[in-house]
C-alpha cells in the first residue's frame, strides 16, 4: 500500500444525523478514520487538538455557518476541505473555493461520489510517513501521535523522523548526532540525551502510557512499536 492510499482522519462537520452517519459509514467502510461535528462552533477547536487529513464540511450549521469556519480555518492550516452543501447558486460556489475550499459536492449527492472525491484528495497529499499511530509530514514539519499534534523542535523533528525510518534498529548517539545537525557541529552525548528525554516526554503526553522509544544500555537508541 503506497503512502497516498494509507487511511486518513476524516473530519464529517454535517448537523443532519442520518446523512452524518451515512458518510461516517461509507468512509469508515473505505478504512478511513472518521469524526463527526454537528455544531459549527466545535469545529475550528477540534482541528486544532487533532489535525485531520480532510474536512467535509457543511455550509449550513448550527453555531457557525461553513464559509466562515474554512475563511479562519485558511488563517493557520492547508487540510484539504470538501464543501457539502444544499446551496448551488454559482455565487456561493465561487466563494467556497476562493476561500480554500478543496472540492465542492451539492446535495443530493452518492455517498460513493464522496469516498471518491475523498480519496482522489487524499491521494495528492504531501508525502509522509505512518507507523503506530505516529504521522510525519517532511513538506510541513508537523507530527502527529495518537491524533495528536506535537510541538517538535526541528531537532526532536529530526531525531523522530531518524528513529522512525528503521524501527527497530539501534541506533548509537554518534549516528543520531550525524542526523540531527547538518552543519556538524560539536554536541555531546548528554545533547542527545536530552533531546530523546524531551521527545519521549511529548509521545508520553499524546499516548499516556506508551514509550516507543528505547533505550539500549551502552549503545544507543531505537523506536520500537
Amino acid at each position: 500500500m503506497t503512502v497516498q492510499d494509507t487511511p486518513a482522519q476524516i473530519l464529517v462537520v454535517e448537523d443532519e444525523p442520518k446523512l452524518a452517519a451515512l458518510l461516517r459509514d461509507y468512509l469508515s467502510a473505505a478504512g478511513h478514520q472518521v469524526q463527526c461535528i454537528a455544531d459549527g462552533l466545535e469545529v475550528l477547536p477540534a482541528v486544532r487538538a487533532a489535525m485531520p487529513d480532510l474536512i467535509l464540511l457543511d455550509l449550513m450549521l448550527p453555531g457557525r455557518d461553513g464559509l466562515a469556519i474554512c475563511r479562519e480555518l485558511r488563517t493557520f492550516s492547508d487540510v484539504p476541505v470538501i464543501i457539502i452543501t444544499a446551496r448551488v447558486e454559482e455565487v456561493d460556489r465561487l466563494l467556497g473555493l476562493d476561500l480554500g475550499a478543496d472540492d465542492y459536492i451539492c446535495k443530493p449527492f452518492s455517498p460513493r461520489e464522496v469516498v471518491a472525491r475523498a480519496r482522489a484528495i487524499l491521494r495528492r497529499r504531501p508525502r509522509s510517513v505512518s507507523d503506530g499511530g505516529l504521522r510525519l509530514d517532511e513538506t510541513t514539519w508537523k507530527a502527529r501521535f495518537n491524533q495528536v499534534e506535537l510541538e517538535l523542535t526541528p531537532v526532536e523533528f529530526r531525531l523522530l523522523k531518524a528513529l522512525n525510518e528503521h524501527p527497530g534498529r539501534v541506533f548509537s548517539r554518534d549516528q543520531l548526532i550525524d542526523r540531527l545537525y547538518s552543519d556538524h557541529r560539536v554536541v555531546t552525548d548528554r545533547t542527545v540525551d536530552s533531546h530523546v528525554k524531551n521527545l519521549r516526554r511529548k509521545l508520553e503526553q499524546a499516548a499516556p502510557g506508551q514509550e516507543p522509544i528505547q533505550s539500549i544500555y551502552g549503545v544507543g537508541y531505537k523506536l520500537e512499536w
